[in-house]
């Protein structure tokens, strides 16, 4: 039996995201001689587990929504007595749930990340969730957040100190996710192809905080207030989600469905980033956003909203634009800004690309979680 330490991650689901592509590179990125891992998911999992390249990693679903938080806790222990990891490390809320069966199992050492927010709580003040994180607090023994606004919330809502908190930015893979001599653009629709198109696009789990809704108005916005710019003007919406046939509607109703397209989920995430000109975040609250890293690794400018950690990766006027959440206007007039523009697209491009070799490399990313595993491993 192997005598390398354990690591018992625990998600809400392993499915296409920010924060789970986050753990995804984590583990394929660590050194295979320094741990091992496993993989516990709060709900399930689905085909997005296959980007996992080490086969020792397993991935136990829980369906806490099919047995009550109860069954979950009881199941957690047992898990946690069988798996005897070394380190349990939580992620977001739902992964609380793991942090009392595991430390009753006898799992010595505790690490909880926070990597975002929820729609229903953009700004961290419900007090349920806020009086949960306090309540595990003192079974925890290191917090990590993705962003400094995490940080920041923590300390100043739940009451953490900051001699208790790594902050540890996420990490891109600038080898995959690089700029392209000529754009591919075979996995697009013939219209959508032509050298002269100017392509806006986004991906991530098509979920109510995304708001791709104010994306797909915004452009539709466009398209009304400059029409020459329909012939070569598209949009593209990548990824799957609960509001995906709503965002296919949308943009049949404004009139936009030849110029905009919604693949759902797809497997060449770097050649799509490679294909387009513009990249758009239009989130109600984000910690780090992993796509927002890729674009940015692919030479891409960024518009995001200017939230949470948006604030920490776009550099406002040289690596993109920000502007404010649900704001349709706006979010136009940038647009339109961006396709009339093509010599700063190059420019803030660059420096996108920049940016993301010199602060959100994955080896930094990596060093950086090695760093905090030892010391409690130790």
């Amino acid at each position: 039996m192997s005598q390398r330490p354990l690591i018992l991650h625990v998600i809400h689901h392993l499915v296409m995201g920010g924060m789970e592509n986050g753990l995804v590179n984590l583990i394929n990125a660590m050194p295979e001689s320094g741990y091992r891992h496993a993989i516990v998911c709060i709900e399930d999992f689905n085909s997005f587990r296959q980007r996992i390249a080490r086969p020792d990693v397993e991935v136990v679903p829980l369906h806490r929504s099919r047995i009550g938080v109860w069954k979950l806790r009881s199941r957690l222990y047992r898990l946690c007595r069988q798996l005897r990891p070394s380190l349990l490390h939580s992620r977001n809320l739902s992964g609380l749930d793991a942090v009392f069966p595991a430390r009753a199992a006898g799992v010595r050492r505790c690490v909880h990340g926070e990597h975002g927010w929820d729609v229903d709580n953009l700004d961290g003040r419900k007090w349920k969730p806020a009086l949960l994180r306090r309540v595990h607090a003192p079974l925890i023994d290191r917090f990590i957040t993705v962003s400094k606004d995490l940080e920041r919330f923590l300390m100043t809502r739940i009451g953490i100190s900051g001699t208790r908190i790594t902050q540890i930015y996420n990490g891109v893979d600038t080898n995959r996710f690089a700029p392209a001599a000529a754009k591919p653009l075979e996995w697009l629709p013939p219209a959508f192809r032509g050298e002269d198109q100017i392509l806006i696009g986004a991906i991530g789990r098509i979920q109510p905080v995304k708001d791709h809704e104010t994306l797909v108005r915004a452009f539709a916005r466009l398209l009304q207030a400059q029409p020459a710019l329909r012939e070569r003007l598209c949009l593209t919406v990548v990824g799957d989600g609960p509001l995906l046939e709503n965002v296919r509607a949308l943009a049949t109703s404004l009139g936009i469905s030849d110029r905009a397209w919604f693949p759902g989920a797809l497997n060449n995430v770097p050649e799509v980033l490679r294909s387009l000109d513009v990249f758009v975040l239009p989130s109600l609250m984000e910690g780090i956003s992993n796509t927002v890293l890729e674009a940015m690794a692919s030479g891409l400018p960024v518009l995001a909203t200017g939230v949470g950690g948006n604030l920490e990766l776009v550099e406002d006027g040289r690596s993109g634009r920000l502007f404010e959440p649900r704001n349709v206007e706006a979010l136009a007039a940038v647009l339109g800004d961006y396709a009339s523009q093509p010599e700063m697209r190059r420019r803030q491009g660059i420096e996108a690309r920049r940016l993301a070799e010199e602060r959100f490399s994955l080896a930094a990313m990596v060093r950086q979680y090695t760093a905090v595993y030892d010391g409690l491993c130790s």
